[in-house]
């Protein structure tokens, strides 16, 4: 099965900082995939290379297309929020609609008009009114009311509170997400995507760092809480993060027999958090 998006070797330099260092990623259909990275790793450069705004170095193709040379038709098929997103502020939620469906030719109004009437916005409100919660809920409305394989978003809850955060990708899931579809998004608050992702891409300082599903995840590491007196038993397992919690250590292992690991101390799938850190740091904390 042909990848979606199939990235070989991409390049990107500003000045003597390379924001994508030889980087390979495919992503297959109907997946979820997190793009999680330190600040500066290269996760806005790549999405930038994938919706086809800015040069870069090396192969990479979206939906079939490049994006250097064919982004008026892959833009088609794709759509984009991100944590900068903005609407004129004197425009009502109205024309807001008026406008997308005379522009996008795979814009649906009265699914826009559907999804808007479940939450608190009026159609006559001026963007200027309403709460970042209500804009970003806005922006979705726009993009689930497209038909697009590609959602593409960047720090999209950034800002918000719990509740708006956890009702934006509840919404994802129930009124966007299906096996054609794919979701790429990046977040500083892994914890709350975690059980929503099916695939993970770590990367650092331009390089892809990790590479998997989550239930390679669940079958390659494993977190163990371990007592001092078996610390050095431990050890010597070859753990690839080590850090203190409570008097106590927390070691990540990969791929090391859980059955082995369980004598040791309590067993536990790790958080993303905590693999993140591991890949990016390594070592000892």
């Amino acid at each position: 099965m042909a990848a979606l998006i199939e990235a070989r070797g991409l390049c990107k330099r500003y000045g003597a900082t390379a924001a994508l260092d030889n980087t390979s990623f495919s992503i297959e259909a109907g997946r979820i995939v997190g793009l999680i990275g330190p600040n500066g790793a290269g996760k806005t450069t790549a999405l930038k290379a994938i919706l086809g705004l800015t040069p870069f170095e090396g192969g990479l193709s979206v939906l079939g297309r490049d994006p250097r040379r064919e982004r008026h038709e892959l833009m088609q098929d794709v759509c984009f929020i991100a944590d900068v997103a903005v609407l004129p502020r004197w425009i009502k939620v109205q024309q807001v609609l008026d406008m997308a469906d005379g522009v996008h030719p795979k814009f649906n109004k009265g699914k826009a008009q559907q999804f808007l009437s479940r939450t608190d916005i009026p159609m006559t409100a001026k963007v200027k009114t309403l709460s970042k919660g209500m804009v970003t809920q806005l922006h979705l409305a726009l993009v689930m009311a497209i038909d697009a394989r590609l959602l593409v978003l960047d720090e999209p809850t950034i800002g918000l509170d719990i509740i708006y955060r956890k009702e934006f990708y509840s919404s994802l899931l129930n009124d966007y997400f299906d096996e054609e579809r794919t979701i790429l998004v990046t977040t500083h608050q892994v914890e709350e995507i975690q059980n929503v992702l099916t695939d993970l891409l770590f990367i650092n300082r331009g390089r892809i760092v990790l590479d998997c599903s989550m239930d390679e995840v669940a079958e390659r590491y494993t977190e163990v809480l371990v007592g001092p007196e078996k610390i050095e038993q431990a050890r010597a397992l070859g753990p690839i993060y080590e850090q203190d919690t409570f008097g106590r250590k927390v070691l990540l292992f990969e791929a090391v027999g859980r059955a082995e690991l369980e004598q040791l101390g309590e067993a536990r799938r790790p958080s993303i958090s905590d693999l993140f850190v591991a890949k990016v740091k390594g070592g000892r904390a």
